[in-house]
């Protein structure tokens, strides 16, 4: 790659980056101007922590789930602990560092395995995994928005979104069975369009069709999607147990939003960890939703924000332990870890 390819990544780096604290500036100065401090300083001593223990077995358990759909979509490549282990280094250097660097660090550990695991077939599983989590929010937002108490519209969408997303999902995996049907129209859009040329579609969709192939047989279609249900299955569950520490009951439509919030906020540029978007889409949600209904122990914004920050808490307590096994478990150093991500960054960059 040349120098001033070189210079055009680190500027674009330091743009999200920018863009990052920007993002996260704006989110936390929401939530100040939204809540009194005396009154979250309140809630939180006030919260009732002993629901914690139950919340983090579920998202412990949730982090063994996803491990067995990613070895179910590398066919046995890895053995379930070391895709545990490999999984959780993932998730805290994704907490740690920005532009989802812990999926790096994932192709590169899963190299070490015996046999190794070839960087674009990890690479493949990870887009895979992406679409069937994006597919588990949409449905989350879809059962929020048709059973809370919401307006007629918003329900009506909720119906619809749903089983368009499903039926989306579905069209995607006919076309990474009918690879080369897909190629052909891809190429005929292409003629037709000069602007898809210079985007480099092709190389693009080569990329994603691979990462759907996995799913063209029925038996790993199934399994992954047993997987994707059990895992979001546990996050929801933890989250409703999580309720009740702030809350005097907790709401299924309730814990659907705030989850799916949640996940959306982790897609947008922040500093590392995500905090101050995180906080603020949960308290986003629980105002749509009318949470303050669901009586809660303090003043509804104040009880919000503080909910929040426990959720964002636990969630990067469970990573920050499990993660730090993982290295453990992996025998490898942060500094190794780092030259790893460099080649497999470098390497990922000529074959595109």
């Amino acid at each position: 790659m040349s120098e001033a390819a070189d210079w055009s990544s680190v500027i674009k780096r330091w743009r999200i980056g920018l863009l990052g604290v920007v993002v996260t500036a704006l989110a936390i100065y929401f939530l100040l101007s939204q809540v009194d401090v005396t009154r979250l300083a309140s809630a939180l001593t006030t919260a009732r922590y002993i629901y914690l223990l139950p919340c983090i077995v579920l998202l412990v358990a949730g982090l063994v789930t996803r491990a067995l759909r990613w070895q179910v979509l590398l066919s046995g490549g890895l053995p379930l602990k070391r895709a545990f282990s490999i999984l959780n280094v993932t998730y805290l250097v994704n907490g740690l560092l920005p532009l989802r660097i812990g999926e790096l660090a994932r192709a590169y550990l899963a190299t070490r395995s015996e046999p190794p695991v070839a960087v674009f077939k990890s690479v493949s599983t990870i887009i895979t995994e992406r679409l069937l989590d994006l597919l588990a929010v949409i449905v989350l937002l879809t059962l929020a928005l048709s059973a809370g108490p919401l307006p007629d519209q918003l329900r009506a969408f909720g119906l619809v979104t749903g089983p368009i997303a499903l039926v989306g999902f579905l069209v995607l995996v006919l076309l990474a069975k009918q690879r080369q049907r897909s190629e052909r129209l891809l190429a005929w859009l292409m003629e037709r369009i000069p602007a898809l040329r210079r985007l480099n579609v092709m190389a693009f969709a080569a990329h994603f069709l691979d990462g759907l192939a996995p799913l063209t047989r029925l038996s790993t279609l199934a399994q992954a999607l047993g997987w994707t249900v059990l895992s979001w299955a546990l996050s929801v569950a933890a989250g409703y147990v999580l309720m009740f520490a702030f809350y005097e009951r907790a709401d299924w439509a309730v814990t659907f939003m705030y989850i799916a919030a949640a996940a959306f906020a982790v897609a947008v540029p922040a500093v590392p960890g995500n905090v101050g978007p995180y906080e603020a889409a949960i308290v986003l949600a629980l105002s749509t939703m009318d949470a303050h209904l669901l009586q809660p122990l303090g003043e509804a914004s104040a009880t919000a924000a503080a909910f929040a920050l426990v959720v964002h808490g636990v969630n990067v307590a469970v990573y920050a332990v499990t993660g730090i096994i993982g290295f453990i478990q992996e025998g490898v150093s942060l500094a190794q870890l780092s030259r790893g991500v460099q080649d497999i960054r470098h390497h990922t960059r000529q074959e595109m």
